[in-house]
């Protein structure tokens, strides 16, 4: 995605930039010694509750000339195939990348949350959804939320899983009874005053108690790459800190530079995620918790202890 840099954009870096005080910053970079690559490309899906493009001019602060974006909207896709190097991507979905044998590595946690289960009037918990239809883009944790509450999401839900039938727009016709959206789709269906929320990954627990996104990197980057691979990370963290410290400013960043359509949006989904509580979590945790729920429902063979083994790096 071609982005350009205005005279009013290169203001709001240098104000960026004094915000995440990487005046400190520049004394480790001389410290770490010179970066091997001052390329990265990030994968982009579409999705607002962190776009890359919050973390670009923090990445040209790190010292990376050219970041490039690479649009995967259009559904999953392995990082050799789409040509990306760092992607920010759910626990369920990288734990079943490594399982698959995908050159993949998760390298920490970025935020919680942002996920929120919408259902029928009468439908009050997960545990109602037996016997009932249920969509979304997101079928592994749907069904992960089920099992939860003693539900066999195979047999006791009917899943909607074909992305061309739109399970959004089938629920908000009342065909669908209940939809699992992720930003922006749970704020366009509270401006639609469709359903509501029976559960929400940033309040409730065991969800709210793992992260939901987090960075990835392919292992040939980060393996040729180590110091640049440090500071996609870094950048990445305190483009967070960013999202935690100033929402508004953040939101009109992503309209700024394309990532969101609009801004009131982007707003109440960067205002309603703790991202400053990134540092309480535990990244080794988060694989382990979901790993071993998608090794109890068949949705990975590998262990836990082998996924983090094969998939996980956290020394960056």
């Amino acid at each position: 995605m071609p982005i350009m840099q205005t005279r009013r954009r290169f203001l709001s870096t240098l104000s960026l930039v004094g915000a995440v005080n990487l005046a400190q910053a520049s004394q480790s970079l001389s410290a770490e010694g010179p970066l091997e690559t001052e390329t990265v490309r990030l994968a982009y899906d579409g999705g607002i509750c962190f776009s890359p493009g919050i973390a670009e001019d923090l990445l040209h602060a790190e010292g990376f000339t050219n970041v490039r974006y690479v649009d995967v909207s259009g559904g999953p896709r392995t990082f050799e195939s789409a040509g990306f190097d760092f992607k920010t991507i759910a626990p369920w979905d990288v734990a079943v990348r490594i399982d698959n044998g995908e050159s993949v590595v998760v390298l920490g946690g970025v935020h919680i949350g942002c996920f929120e289960l919408f259902a029928k009037e009468g439908i009050r918990s997960v545990a109602d959804l037996r016997g009932k239809s249920a969509g979304s883009a997101w079928t592994r944790l749907l069904a992960l939320m089920a099992t939860h509450v003693g539900l066999d999401p195979a047999k006791d839900i009917r899943l909607v899983t074909d992305q061309t039938l739109k399970p959004m727009e089938l629920f908000a016709a009342g065909e669908v009874d209940a939809f699992l959206g992720f930003p922006p789709e749970p704020q366009e269906l509270r401006a639609r005053h469709v359903g509501h929320v029976i559960l929400n990954t940033t309040l409730d627990r065991p969800w709210s108690q793992y992260f939901c996104c987090m960075l990835v990197g392919s292992w040939e980057y980060v393996r040729n790459y180590p110091v640049a691979t440090k500071r996609v990370l870094r950048a990445t963290l305190k483009a967070a800190q960013f999202c935690a410290s100033e929402p508004a400013r953040a939101a009109q960043r992503l309209v700024d530079s394309g990532f969101a359509s609009r801004y009131d949006y982007a707003f109440e989904t960067l205002s309603g995620i703790p991202y400053e509580r990134w540092r309480e979590y535990d990244a080794e945790d988060t694989i382990r918790f979901y790993a071993l729920r998608l090794h109890e429902t068949g949705f990975v063979k590998s262990t836990p202890q082998k996924i983090i083994a094969d998939g996980t790096d956290w020394r960056s």
